[in-house]
């Protein structure tokens, strides 16, 4: 059954099914179940009252310190970065019709974390040098892996071959930081476990930045994705050019996933994650981008949130979380196919 969803000046309005509306509704919910639970909880707790005294503007220094200077950039930067991931993801897998065509499985982010490593040994960082950076290391990854599989953009062989170019840049990247000084090299290796630990609001606004100038394009995309999967000839008879909207998707897609890894360092899986658990959600085949986005939000912040609840001696970084995450993610997929195939 579809909903229309109008504007109260009627100017806008919006079909979805009910099944989508449901499913959105739900993770905004939850996002916000987890966004609560991160500003009340921690070494100084809160209770839900303090927190929205905090927020209206009230609320004792030391709490308005712990949740505006401390939790709430960190958890604003785990939505927009999940968001950002999620929503690149959905591009890649809309595009090459494949469930594990990811940036992080493709090698595009091996690429992206090895054009900030060199950014940050070899030019000495800064936003600007390590976002292009990470642009540029992913597009040579993206090209490389491009020129390696031709014409053959989907399949087994796109997947193999994105994983061997990844692995190459990723050695690339290990053999830079045997070369550089202890210092650096801790510093660019501690980044490229991929952490919020040191999430500040200079970063933070980088990142809301980047996503105001990229998730708008990505998400317009949707349409046109969508007239795409139903095959070449089809999509030419509407008038939809696909080689200009794959490079498109492609570029956009590219784009979140090198500047979440320049500010926040390489997060695995998310992309590959959030896309499947939006459409299991919507119970459809069909793009969708606005429901893989909020998955992807919700999947950073509940691992950061999981993050710093593990027991360590030391912050641990989010990016170990989401690869142990993504490891039960495939071992239950695994299962999973085992029981249809024996059924």
């Amino acid at each position: 059954m579809s909903v229309i969803i109008a504007s109260p000046a009627g100017g806008i309005a919006l079909k979805t099914s009910r099944r989508r509306l449901l499913a959105g509704i739900f993770l905004c919910l939850a996002g916000l179940g987890i966004g609560i639970w991160t500003l009340a909880s921690g070494d100084y707790p809160l209770t839900f009252y303090e927190i929205l005294d905090v927020v209206r503007g009230g609320g004792d220094e030391t709490a308005r310190m712990v949740v505006m200077e401390w939790r709430l950039p960190r958890f604003l930067a785990a939505l927009v970065a999940g968001a950002m991931l999620g929503l690149a993801g959905a591009l890649f897998q809309s595009v090459f019709r494949n469930p594990l065509a990811s940036p992080d499985v493709m090698g595009f982010d091996a690429g992206a974390h090895f054009g900030a490593v060199v950014a940050m040994l070899v030019f000495g960082g800064g936003f600007f040098l390590v976002a292009g950076g990470a642009l540029s290391g992913g597009a040579v990854a993206a090209l490389a892996v491009y020129l390696f599989v031709a014409r053959g953009l989907s399949g087994f062989r796109l997947i193999v071959v994105g994983i061997g170019i990844g692995q190459l840049f990723f050695a690339a990247s290990q053999w830079l930081l045997l070369q550089a000084g202890e210092e650096a090299a801790v510093a660019v290796a501690s980044w490229g476990l991929g952490s919020l630990n040191d999430m500040d609001k200079s970063r933070l606004a980088y990142l809301g930045i980047s996503a105001v100038l990229l998730v708008p394009p990505g998400l317009l995309l949707a349409r046109s994705l969508r007239q795409l999967e139903l095959g070449d000839a089809i999509a030419r008879g509407t008038g939809l050019d696909p080689g200009r909207t794959r490079l498109s998707a492609i570029l956009v897609g590219l784009a979140l996933s090198a500047l979440v890894t320049a500010l926040v360092g390489p997060i695995g899986f998310i992309a590959l994650v959030a896309p499947q658990i939006a459409r299991r959600l919507t119970a459809d085949g069909d793009v969708a981008l606005v429901h893989a986005a909020l998955a992807g939000s919700i999947l950073l912040g509940a691992s950061d949130l999981l993050a710093q609840k593990i027991p360590s001696g030391m912050p641990l970084p989010v990016g170990v979380v989401t690869l142990v995450l993504g490891g039960l993610w495939f071992f239950w997929l695994l299962l999973r196919s085992g029981r249809v195939g024996t059924s």
